[in-house]
């Protein structure tokens, strides 16, 4: 499965798809970061943990990404690889283990800085796959 950018005005759309809620999930984290610069690049040399929890999974996604932006603003850090363990019932919780490394600009190349994931065209499908659609202020 997998992650694509979506046109829109002055945002961004961002759709991702997965075989399982954790896929989704990694999935949309890694095109949240790639959007921001070239992630293979960015190598897994530490680690940090996020836990968050919602009552729908679709708010849980929102909530995850947010988590993310406020990791990379507090730490200086750019995410490359995701392990995800997202429940399955009400309330949803997640843990995620979120692998990257500081930004350097002399390695990473910066694309467009993400203000936040918006709950704007928020839709979550679930039907064969795992699919969620979310807007991207940058």
């Amino acid at each position: 499965m997998s992650y694509k950018y979506l046109e829109h005005e002055a945002d961004l759309g961002l759709e991702a798809k997965g075989s399982s809620l954790n896929k989704m999930f990694e999935y949309g984290a890694i095109g949240l970061f790639n959007a921001m610069s070239d992630i293979k690049k960015v190598k897994p040399l530490k680690s940090i943990n996020i836990k968050c929890t919602a009552d729908e999974i679709s708010t849980l996604y929102i909530e995850f990404l947010n988590a993310l932006l406020a990791q990379k603003d507090i730490t200086g850090m750019l995410f490359s690889k995701f392990e995800v363990k997202v429940s399955e019932k009400k309330p949803f919780s997640l843990k995620a283990k979120c692998y990257g490394e500081k930004f350097d600009a002399k390695k990473h190349k910066a694309k467009t800085e993400v203000k936040a994931a918006t709950y704007f065209g928020l839709k979550y499908v679930h039907d064969k796959d795992y699919k969620i659609i979310c807007v991207l202020d940058l």
